[in-house]
């Protein structure tokens, strides 16, 4: 573990940090569909089965490439992962925050939480930038064809992941250390210490857990469409709300850079305050 306090800004990937669903820029059409028509085939067939609405975008997604003679196979889906294209910024965004942090004595840990697919976002040119990504996937069969959900990630299990980053528990597969009671002093990275970044109604339930354990939330919107997140704000369901410009000085940046100057600061003061301590009762 870093000896430097370490601050874990967690993202949404689609319309957060891609401008639109990460499977409408080349999967989908790669079937010969729509999005609307993909989306409403899977929006209908998990209504009518009474089925998990991930789950039924992953199930879709199978059927529909069998249909088309092309199974589904990782090595296309991380394919597919070129084509995502960002809101501005976004590409130089993450080293540039690692320097800020840097300079602030904290080190930034970046994280995904997504609906979206795993394999598309790992083929993207951003993905080294991750610690993590938590994310749908799927298990592959012997013939590299997917055959089952491996991992679904669904608006309200979106949690669980916050708890794992800070506890330090990533291994999904591992939910004794991740269920185990801890001491607050020897999580990884405290509430305090994490920022969510999402765009809508879905990311509600992590930003809110932001909002009620003393970490920040930001809801982010294209140009234009401010609307559709202020609402987020008048209900105190987020901290600020910012367009989705990651470019150098705009105001995402701004604020960003102050969030961690803030909670640089509060752990410098916080180790002041236990030095002293230990100081006494020596």
């Amino acid at each position: 573990m870093s000896e430097k306090p370490i601050i874990a800004i967690m993202y949404d990937f689609d319309k957060t940090l891609s401008t639109k669903d990460m499977q409408d820029f080349a999967f989908i059409p790669s079937l010969g569909m729509k999005s609307s028509e993909f989306w409403q085939e899977a929006n209908d067939f998990g209504r009518e089965q009474k089925m998990d609405g991930i789950l039924a975008y992953m199930y879709t997604s199978v059927r529909q490439s069998r249909l088309h003679g092309k199974p589904l196979k990782r090595k296309e889906l991380m394919a597919h992962g070129q084509s995502v294209e960002f809101f501005p910024g976004v590409e130089e965004w993450f080293d540039r925050i690692n320097e800020y942090g840097n300079s602030q004595g904290v080190q930034i840990e970046h994280y995904i939480i997504s609906s979206g697919m795993k394999e598309i976002i790992e083929g993207t040119d951003i993905a080294k930038k991750f610690k993590e990504i938590f994310a749908c996937e799927f298990y592959y069969d012997e013939e590299g064809n997917a055959a089952w959900p491996k991992t679904a990630v669904n608006y309200t299990n979106k949690t669980q992941f916050v708890y794992r980053i800070n506890k330090g528990v990533l291994d999904v597969s591992n939910d004794v250390d991740l269920n185990r009671s801890m001491p607050d002093d020897s999580k990884r990275v405290p509430f305090s210490n994490m920022i969510y970044i999402g765009d809508g109604l879905s990311d509600v339930p992590c930003m809110k857990m932001m909002q009620s354990y003393g970490g920040q939330s930001i809801a982010v919107y294209p140009t234009g469409d401010r609307h559709k997140v202020e609402e987020l704000l008048i209900k105190d369901r987020v901290n600020f709300i910012f367009p989705a410009d990651y470019r150098e000085a705009g105001e995402l940046d701004s604020a960003m850079k102050s969030i961690i100057r803030k909670i640089a600061i509060c752990d410098t003061l916080t180790e002041i305050n236990q030095n002293q301590l230990r100081s006494i009762t020596k």
